[in-house]
C-alpha cells in the first residue's frame, strides 16, 4: 500500500510541474502569452497529465524496461530509458490537447493556425523539455514521495 502511495505522490508532483512547465513554455514560444491562456491550459494539461498518471502505470512500465535492458537501478542508463518511457507516454497527449485547445481558441477570436506545424513544433519542444524534466526531477521527487510514506503502516 506504501508504494501506490508513493506512487500517487509522485504522479501528483511531476504531473503539476510538467504541466505547469509545459503550459508556460507552451504559451511563451506561441507568441501570444495571456494570463487567461496560461492558467487555462495549464489547468486542462494537469487533468490530462494526472489522469494519464492514474490509469497507465508509468513506474512499473519503466522500471521493467530498464530491467530488461539489464540496466541496474538508479543508474543514468536507466534513468535516461525511465525518463524516455514517461516522455513518449506524456508528451504527445499533453502537446495534442494544448495545440488542439489553442487551435479552437484562435478560431474563436478570428485568427489562423496552422495545426500539424503548431503541432509538430510544440511536440519537438515538449519532447525535450519533457525528458529534461523527468530526468531531472525525477530522483528528486521520488524521494519527497518516499518520505512522507515511510513511516506509515500498511
Amino acid at each position: 500500500m506504501n508504494m501506490k502511495k508513493a506512487g500517487r505522490k509522485m504522479n501528483m508532483l511531476m504531473g503539476i510541474t510538467m504541466s505547469f512547465c509545459m503550459s508556460l513554455i507552451g504559451n511563451i514560444t506561441s507568441g501570444h502569452f495571456t494570463p487567461v491562456g496560461f492558467i487555462s491550459s495549464f489547468i486542462i494539461s494537469t487533468i490530462i497529465s494526472l489522469l494519464i498518471g492514474f490509469f497507465v502505470p508509468i513506474g512499473p512500465v519503466s522500471h521493467a524496461a530498464s530491467r530488461r535492458c539489464g540496466l541496474e537501478k538508479g543508474s543514468n542508463g536507466a534513468r535516461c530509458l525511465e525518463s524516455l518511457i514517461a516522455d513518449v507516454i506524456f508528451t504527445p497527449v499533453m502537446t495534442l490537447a494544448m495545440i488542439t485547445f489553442a487551435y479552437n481558441m484562435s478560431k474563436k477570436h478570428g485568427e489562423r493556425m496552422q495545426f500539424v506545424p503548431a503541432f509538430l513544433s510544440s511536440l519537438g519542444i515538449g519532447l525535450v523539455v519533457g525528458f529534461l524534466l523527468a530526468f531531472l526531477l525525477t530522483p528528486v521527487y521520488l524521494r519527497i514521495a518516499m518520505k512522507g510514506v515511510e513511516g506509515e503502516e500498511e
